[in-house]
């Protein structure tokens, strides 16, 4: 080989060349500045590696074997030091170490000019070689890491929905999922039209648009969303954000602590179950929570429903039909008479004339206010027979 002897020569002086390397990358490449991301020795001994590489292969020809530059790219990923950055040091370290060839190689007689071009053009397209080397491992690796990083949030958001978390996972979890380490929070679920398609789409980005820290996993039936809370108007832009989507949610009480997320999760849901009609909307648990109550107990409520509204029941349709709706427009109407007729469109007399029937045929009086709430609870299970058994 030509330059041979050049070569050998820069191989016993390494030690101080990759020094030079190191230092020259270090000044002119900011990233690699920072100690916390890649430390001084590590950058001197990567040179020493990619020199000795390019050294080697001009010293005794062959293949050219690229395993230092792929060490190199992988390192590199691993330290979160951007590709770009990278390949401009290899380039640094690549120009520094032909400036040392050319020195090295004017001081022998028998290396002419017309050696030196032919070799040029040699030692470039190695250089270009090992840098794609460097390139494609760190893509790779970066790809690999990018993979673990999503696998690894995905088991966090898991435990966090599951409760299968430690007061150390809890931290971790906070800190790796850029959630605050202390609420409130909210868990929102909504209802999967097609399997595999997010009915939540564009949340996501409204909320991070609202600094309004989520994360989210979806499911084959349903999509989840774990939701910080931080100023008090934060829950109101959430549940316009989330009623943009038109989807069927379901919308937690606010909690405090990370390790409640099973529950809110059982919130959320029971508040997607007792979200009426086929359409989009968006159910506060807190906003009938005697309803939630009733959904959180299909078998009970159902006891509850035979119990108590049996005999009205037992009418013909048309007269169980408007009594049931009689009743459900005066609790509307907070108990007002008034209130009741002038949603139903007749005469106050009317309702009251039908909510003594009510009062006849149930055995209790709508003016104790036990048993009005047991005629609320079982009416509440009425509404949708199916979700109370």
């Amino acid at each position: 080989m030509i330059l041979s002897g050049v070569a050998a020569t820069l191989q016993e002086g390494l030690p101080e060349l990759s020094e030079r390397m190191a230092l020259r990358i270090r000044a002119d490449v900011e990233a690699y500045r920072d100690e916390s991301l890649i430390t001084l020795e590590s950058l001197r001994t990567s040179c020493a590696a990619n020199a000795d590489l390019i050294l080697s292969h001009l010293r005794l020809g062959g293949t050219p074997d690229a395993g230092s530059a792929r060490e190199t790219g992988r390192l590199r990923a691993e330290q979160g030091v951007p590709l770009a950055d990278t390949l401009h040091a290899y380039r640094i370290g690549s120009q520094l170490l032909w400036t040392e060839i050319l020195a090295e190689a004017r001081t022998r007689p028998d290396v002419s000019g017309d050696l030196l071009l032919t070799e040029s053009a040699e030692f470039w397209s190695l250089s270009g070689l090992y840098a794609e080397a460097v390139a494609v491992a760190y893509r790779e690796t970066a790809a690999e890491l990018t993979s673990q990083g999503q696998a690894r949030r995905s088991a966090l958001v898991e435990a966090l929905f599951t409760g299968i978390v430690t007061d150390r996972t809890l931290w971790e979890a906070a800190r790796e999922l850029h959630l605050p380490e202390q609420g409130p929070y909210a868990v929102a679920a909504a209802e999967v039209g097609t399997l595999g398609e997010e009915p939540l789409i564009g949340a996501g980005a409204a909320l991070r648009r609202a600094n309004l820290p989520s994360v989210w996993r979806l499911l084959p039936d349903e999509q989840l969303a774990l939701i910080a809370l931080p100023t008090p108007a934060a829950e109101d832009t959430c549940l316009r954000v989330l009623r943009r989507t038109r989807a069927r949610v379901g919308f937690s009480p606010r909690f405090d602590s990370l390790r409640d997320t099973p529950q809110a999760l059982r919130f959320a849901r029971l508040a997607l179950g007792g979200l009426r009609g086929t359409g989009p909307g968006v159910a506060r648990f807190d906003d009938d929570p005697l309803a939630m109550v009733v959904a959180a107990a299909p078998v009970e409520a159902a006891h509850l429903r035979e119990l108590v509204l049996r005999p009205l029941l037992d009418l013909p349709a048309a007269e169980r039909s408007r009594l049931l709706r009689t009743l459900e427009h005066w609790f509307s109407a907070a108990g007002s008479a008034g209130g009741a007729a002038r949603s139903l469109f007749v005469h106050p007399n009317t309702v009251r004339y039908r909510l003594r029937r009510v009062e006849q045929l149930t055995g209790r009086s709508l003016s104790d206010p036990r048993a009005a709430a047991d005629i609320g609870a079982a009416l509440l299970a009425v509404r949708d027979p199916g979700r109370a058994g």
